[in-house]
């Protein structure tokens, strides 16, 4: 046969309705190029006219290489098939160019007749499948290193290369999956990996090895990739390599090994199974494969190896895709029963008996399915069906790819299409080829599901969740946007980038294993968020801060209570959130079971502050610890909070305990450090007076500390005693400056709290320290409303405890004198028509702003404190309501209704606070938190309060409370939902509106 011409070995094809259009096309070809002796004498041979015609009018990507010369057309039909092939190989195996363009024009020149040359010769069956994808492979190993040899005598002619004896080059090319296996078809991708060894003597002075390999490997991708009037060779897929997103396209060998040692992944052993150094130096790229023989070979199947296999087997189960049998339109590559299945039937029964077997090491699907099954790892029947589906489908695929030169491997769905492939195929009857598709396809199905059917896919209801490889999996990107994501691409990129091991959580194979099969409940989980997109970032942020990832993402793969509660923060809390993207090692704390449950106690807090600020370096060092233990723990009574294992009257006094001791011990922090350098002034004293919400002890995890700091010393004392000394006056001043930087002085841990000093004496206009006896002839004399109003919430929280007394006793006292009730009632009425007028609330939602908001709570209870009702310090407005109530101050009915109001909004704005950090509408949130809301407000709003209380560590329970209606009278009720709450919201601060109205006209009774 080796002598025999195409002419004499072809076999004939079924008719093909195009057969016409192909005689026209050679025929005005011929003419054109003057070649109508040549096709004259092809169309003397009638069997040989009839097989070319129906074979190129079925293929027009034949029917368009045969056009371009019919003089080369009539030498293919003349000659032995593989004489030609060898020609062509040779030529290029000598070839020398001077330019890119020659280079190119002749690798695609080259490639044509071989195109043609195999074509008719699969066609004709003259070639068998293995001499096609042999011969395939070999053109393009030749045409590699033929490309590789330019590019070298490129970079010589540039000065950059020095040259080298054949084959020693330090660049090692790997020819990867059916590349590497000699199993290329028609239209193949090449997938290739490049790495080189940095060799001394090769490179001229100065040029970087790195820099070098990649210009190398870019100019071959061009030479061989791009389209030009002659067409292309082959596209160039070097997506393989390590971590593709993050690598360049040359790597250095060191660098790889690291990679295969450390992070590589199950899927990448598969693909090694058939990698081959194909071109450049063989010799380095043979001794990269036998350095990472043990990656990819494991001798012994113990608990980690058999877990590994374990997981290839789930991701490989789950990339089947096209899930059902069929013929038209169906994938049959990677479509069920298709190719890919049977080739990962055999991968994987490979890299496991592989190790202890080098026979079972090979690169070739049909070798390693008979060697298989001679070894008794399935029967013989087994063998025949795959391999016969094998050879059929490969066969197939070609015929698919000969109609348009396109990589696919889709069965066209319209008839017309499949037809042509079909009779390609040898059949006239497109209905029996049809039937023998679905016949092999329902049989490699049946045997793979029977070898993986007992494995967890790693999918969901909406679909596939495959990452594996270098490509997005179309069924994965459709699953995430039903799932509701928006941005399916960037999932994909970052659940890969975990895979790759970018992030040092991600960086042991432990990890990356757990991570793995954690991914679809993790993506199902972010799914349920208000806005997935976003819980996703946050996550992937969390997982990117964290050194390491083997305990937590092991916590959260066993314990999906816990990836519950994750999830639930991440979607409904972006506050605590960033705080995790911020602090990823909070994440610690959560591990404690006890987070949940155990209340938040002062005494115990206080001490743990104290050890963790004695080890402090420094400083610098303890105000960052400060920082650090602020967030820490805000964010767990945060967390309490917004998960319903704290109560929010706790919250805002567990926020406000915890800044006092921060405020506390900065100042003693900054008091010791100040005195070092200018010493201290005779009888000297400070105060730290809270007002706003930290006087009334109501914080929130969003509040700033309004705060002014009183001072008082010696009558006869100038200045300071130390070695720098400072007036007095200047001294308080200095050192209040130096305590608001420590609060609010943003370092690399951010701010403990951002702090105001607006409300002392004359504002922004006077001194930011005040002395004791300026502030109290300031309040007695010279006080605005608006200042006493805000002097009923003031108290002092750290400092001297005698100057604490004193300031205390000056505003309890200044509170209980006698006012000008209806000038008060005015004052207050006329400074809120202020705000509305300068600040308009957005919503109900605004529950500070809006009419019968937080801030008409306050001025009633303001009004209350002025017009002599007793005074409490650190009292929080919903239990002043409830005093005055009880003692008669406010009417019940008024009293009632003021007190559900505080008690609810309060209630509802912690809990928001602590989630958003702003006045967020709950729509905005996820359906989870607005349904935890409802549940809270609900609680709130119980008779029975304490038989509300939430559970720990869970939302509060969905049972039937006893809920007060607006007229007062009591009902049933099921949980509120969004829609009720915000109606109950509102109606509750029309009320609270009508109620300030009533008491700031004077009205209510001392």
């Amino acid at each position: 046969m080796a002598a025999e011409s195409l002419r004499a070995l072809i076999a004939p094809l079924a008719p093909s309705p195009y057969a016409a259009i192909a005689r026209e096309r050679l025929v005005e070809a011929a003419q054109r190029q003057s070649a109508s002796d040549n096709l004259a004498n092809i169309e003397a041979d009638a069997p040989l006219w009839d097989f070319l015609t129906s074979a190129l009018g079925d293929s027009p990507y034949l029917l368009d290489c045969a056009a371009k010369d019919i003089g080369d057309l009539r030498t293919i039909i003349d000659q032995p098939p593989q004489w030609i092939i060898d020609a062509e190989i040779a030529a290029l195996a000598a070839a020398s160019w001077d330019s890119r363009d020659t280079a190119m024009s002749a690798l695609r020149l080259a490639k044509r007749r071989i195109a043609l040359t195999l074509g008719l010769a699969d066609l004709g069956q003259v070639f068998d499948l293995d001499t096609v994808t042999g011969t395939l492979t070999d053109f393009a190993d030749a045409a590699l290193a033929a490309a590789l040899r330019f590019a070298l005598a490129d970079a010589e002619r540039r000065g950059h290369w020095q040259g080298a004896p054949a084959g020693i080059s330090g660049l090692a090319i790997l020819a990867m999956g059916k590349y590497g296996a000699h199993e290329l078809n028609y239209s193949s991708d090449i997938d290739i990996i490049a790495f080189f060894e940095a060799r001394p003597g090769l490179l001229a002075d100065g040029i970087e090895p790195a820099v070098f390999w990649v210009r190398i490997v870019r100019l071959l991708v061009t030479l061989l990739q791009d389209r030009t009037a002659d067409g292309y060779v082959f596209r160039v897929d070097l997506r393989l390599r390590p971590d593709p997103g993050a690598t360049a396209v040359a790597i250095g060998v060191p660098a790889a090994l690291v990679y295969y040692e450390s992070m590589g992944q199950n899927w990448e052993r598969a693909a090694l199974i058939k990698a081959r150094a194909a071109a450049g130096d063989c010799d380095c790229g043979s001794r990269f494969l036998n350095e990472i023989r043990p990656f990819i070979w494991r001798r012994h199947l113990d608990f980690a190896a058999i877990h590994d296999i374990h997981s290839i087997k789930r991701q490989i189960h789950t990339h089947k895709g096209h899930g059902q049998v069929r013929v038209a339109g169906h994938d049959i590559k990677r479509g069920r029963g298709g190719i890919r299945e049977i080739e990962l039937f055999v991968q994987t029964q490979q890299l496991i008996a592989g190790g202890r077997d080098p026979g079972l090491r090979g690169r070739r699907t049909r070798v390693m399915l008979a060697e298989l099954a001679d070894r008794n790892w399935f029967g013989a029947a087994e063998r025949d069906e795959l391999d016969a589906a094998y050879v059929f489908f490969r066969n197939v695929e070609h015929r698919i790819q000969m109609l348009r030169d396109e990589q696919t491997h889709i069965l066209p769905d319209n008839a017309e299409d499949r037809a042509r492939v079909a009779r390609l195929a040898g059949f006239g009857d497109l209905a029996a080829f049809d039937a023998e598709v679905e016949a092999h396809l329902t049989r490699v199905a049946a045997r793979y599901s029977g070898l993986f059917g007992d494995t967890e896919p790693l999918a969901t209801a909406t679909g596939n969740l495959v990452f594996t490889g270098s490509d997005d999996d179309p069924d994965t990107l459709a699953a995430l946007t039903d799932m509701g994501f928006t941005d399916p691409e960037a999932i994909t990129r970052a659940v890969r980038a975990w895979h790759f091991g970018r992030y040092a959580a991600t960086r042991s194979t432990r990890a990356r294993e757990n991570l793995t099969e954690l991914t679809p409940a993790l993506l199902q989980a972010l799914a349920g968020a208000g806005d997935p997109d976003a819980a996703f970032r946050s996550f992937d942020t969390l997982l990117h801060g964290l050194p390491a990832g083997v305990q937590f993402i092991s916590l959260i793969h066993t314990n999906r209570k816990l990836l519950d509660l994750l999830v639930y923060v991440l979607g409904a809390a972006p506050l605590l959130a960033e705080d995790f993207a911020r602090r990823p090692h909070i994440v610690d704390a959560l591990i404690d079971p006890a987070v949940l449950t155990e209340a938040f106690d002062r005494p115990q807090t206080a001490a743990r502050l104290r050890a963790f600020l004695a080890e402090s370096a420094g400083y610098e060092d303890l105000l960052d610890r400060a920082r650090r233990f602020a967030a820490e723990q805000r964010f767990l009574i945060a967390i309490r909070l917004v998960t319903g294992a704290m109560a929010p009257p706790a919250a805002a006094s567990a926020f406000s305990d915890l800044a006092e001791l921060i405020i506390s011990a900065l100042l003693a922090a900054v008091q010791s450090e100040f005195a070092q350098i200018h010493g201290t002034v005779a009888g000297g004293r400070v105060a730290i007076v809270a007002f706003g919400r930290l006087g009334s002890r109501e914080m929130t995890a969003a509040s700033d500390l309004d705060l002014i700091v009183i001072y008082d010393f010696e009558a006869g004392a100038k200045e300071s005693n130390g070695t720098k000394p400072l007036p007095a006056v200047q001294y308080f001043t200095r050192l209040t400056q130096r305590f608001v930087a420590a609060l609010s002085s943003p370092t690399a841990e951010g701010v403990a709290y951002e702090t105001d000093l607006r409300l002392r004496p004359s504002g922004r206009s006077g001194p930011v320290a005040t002395q004791l006896s300026a502030f109290e002839r300031y309040q007695r004399e010279d006080a605005w409303t608006w200042e006493h109003m805000a002097l009923t919430r003031a108290r002092p929280v750290a400092g001297d405890p005698d100057l604490c007394r004193a300031v205390a006793e000056i505003i309890a006292e200044i509170l209980s004198t006698d006012t000008d009730r209806s000038k008060l009632a005015a004052d207050i009425r006329d400074m809120r028509a202020k705000v509305a007028a300068e600040k308009k609330p957005a919503s109900a939602w605004d529950l500070k702003l809006s009419e019968g908001g937080l801030m008409d709570l306050e001025f009633i209870a303001q009004f209350l404190v002025l017009s002599g009702f007793s005074h409490r310090p650190g009292e929080a407005v919903p239990d002043l309501i409830a005093r005055a109530t009880d003692a008669g101050t406010l009417a019940r009915a008024d009293g009632d209704t003021l007190g559900r109001s505080a008690r609810l909004q309060s209630a509802l704005f912690q809990i928001i606070r602590a989630a958003t950090g702003g006045d967020n509408n709950p729509e905005d949130t996820s359906p989870a938190f607005r349904e935890f809301l409802a549940r809270a407000a609900e609680a709130v709003l119980a008779p029975d309060s304490a038989k509300a209380t939430p559970a720990a560590g869970r939302p509060p329970p969905a049972d039937d409370q006893n809920l007060i209606s607006p007229t007062g009278a009591s009902k049933s009720s099921t949980p509120i939902l969004a829609s009720g709450l915000d109606d109950r919201l509102t109606d509750l601060q029309a009320q609270t509106r009508l109620v300030f109205d009533t008491v700031l006209q004077g009205q209510a009774p001392k």
